[in-house]
């Protein structure tokens, strides 16, 4: 029983460390940036593109997104803009409507019943006209370059979607948006090096991506994080998804550490989902063909399955390690080291508690804070997982606060 203990112990905190630090080394040692890359150039005939934006009370962002869009140094001609507003009660359908009075290839579609963001992009997209699709939320905003960057590399038929970058704005020290945007950077560093190394980025960041048209699929009505769906059925179907640097949106990053544990359990339940639709995607860590029959197979399949398991499923159920770590512990305290482990977890648990009431006398620790955003985020998926359990009948939720930072 002891032995199984310890094991259970260490297995659990190597899990942790693969997921954090093992797995990021990897990547760092492997990482090369692709020579051989096939892109279009700005004398090339480009594709026509279709933005597609799926909009809910967006009255303090929308107008200023359209803007950047507009501004773009992609052929005006060459883009479309649909945006579906599923039911808004601000001023966002009147400010759309203005727009596209103006501009005739801006289309607006107001639904008039809440559907959620996959059913209106859903339905819009079936009235794009674009070989390449993009979708982006209304509160992040484009570069000039954006969208010439995103098409670029769709002239290399291996790939089928391309991430941005996204830099956030207004970072402020009185809540959680310097920590949230280093999670971001390293993300985006981790996503950076598995496109490099094997073209399988494991989910663009849903603000703004692009994907090739006849790769989109329709994500279920219920389901919470369509980006991740959207991009396993690209790595499903065999095709690259990768992350370019060059391709900069911006957006104005969560500072509420409440609004954003909200989003993290939404987040997570829709982690859960994807997880169950798609680990079939985790068969090549074994050998075994985890890709769709006749796919085209421009990926490895253990590219896939590695990606997806270290960078993805494991981080999900870390709470579950921690839990595991936590009680084998207890059971192991006649050991000096179990001792000392064990004052180091309640040590860890207490940081977060300190940070809240420091933060209270207007003192923030950055150190602390980053131990409350893993302890936050990690029990947000221990919620969202047993939401999963229960079952998710719709994949309607309410935004976060927009322009949190500059309040």
């Amino acid at each position: 029983m002891e032995i199984t203990l310890q094991i259970l112990f260490w297995i659990s905190v190597l899990v942790i460390f693969h997921s954090y630090i093992f797995y990021p080394i990897i990547l760092k040692i492997l990482n090369k940036k692709n020579s051989n890359a096939v892109f279009f150039s700005r004398n090339d005939e480009l594709p026509v593109v279709s933005i597609l934006m799926s909009i809910f009370n967006e009255e303090e962002v929308i107008a200023e997104k359209i803007d950047t869009i507009l501004k773009s140094n992609y052929p005006p001609e060459k883009i479309e803009i649909l945006i579906g507003s599923d039911n808004s009660s601000d001023r966002s359908n009147e400010i759309v409507s203005a727009y596209a009075k103006k501009y005739p290839n801006i289309k607006f579609y107001p639904f008039t019943k809440r559907q959620g963001k996959p059913g209106v992009i859903n339905q819009i997209f079936d009235k794009s006209k674009g070989s390449v699709i993009v979708l982006s939320d209304a509160n992040v905003f484009f570069h000039e370059n954006t969208v010439f960057e995103m098409v670029k590399y769709f002239k290399d038929e291996k790939i089928g979607l391309v991430d941005t970058h996204m830099i956030n704005k207004g970072l402020v020290k009185d809540g959680i948006s310097v920590q949230e945007s280093a999670y971001i950077s390293r993300e985006v560093g981790i996503k950076n090096a598995e496109s490099n190394i094997w073209g399988t980025m494991m989910g663009p960041f849903g603000g703004c991506y692009s994907i090739k048209r006849e790769l989109y699929k329709p994500v279920p009505a219920n389901f919470l994080v369509d980006d991740f769906y959207i991009n396993m059925k690209v790595l499903q179907k065999g095709y690259r998804a990768i992350n370019n640097l060059r391709s900069l949106v911006f957006e104005d990053v969560s500072n509420n550490l409440q609004d954003e544990f909200r989003r993290k359990i939404r987040i997570a339940t829709g982690n859960f989902q994807n997880l169950s639709k798609f680990k079939k995607l985790l068969l090549g860590i074994i050998g075994l063909n985890p890709f769709e029959k006749k796919s085209k197979r421009y990926i490895s399949k253990f590219g896939v399955s590695f990606s997806f398991l270290s960078h993805k499923v494991l981080r999900w159920i870390i709470p579950f390690f921690i839990v595991t770590i936590l009680i084998s512990n207890i059971f192991l305290l006649d050991k000096i080291l179990y001792q000392l482990s064990f004052v180091g977890l309640i040590l860890s648990f207490s940081l977060p508690f300190l940070d809240i009431l420091l933060k209270k006398i207007n003192i923030h620790i950055s150190i602390l804070r980053f131990i409350t955003h893993f302890y936050s985020m990690n029990i947000a998926l221990f919620i969202g997982f047993f939401r999963w359990a229960k079952g998710v009948k719709s994949g309607i939720w309410q935004p976060t606060k927009r322009n949190q930072t500059s309040v």
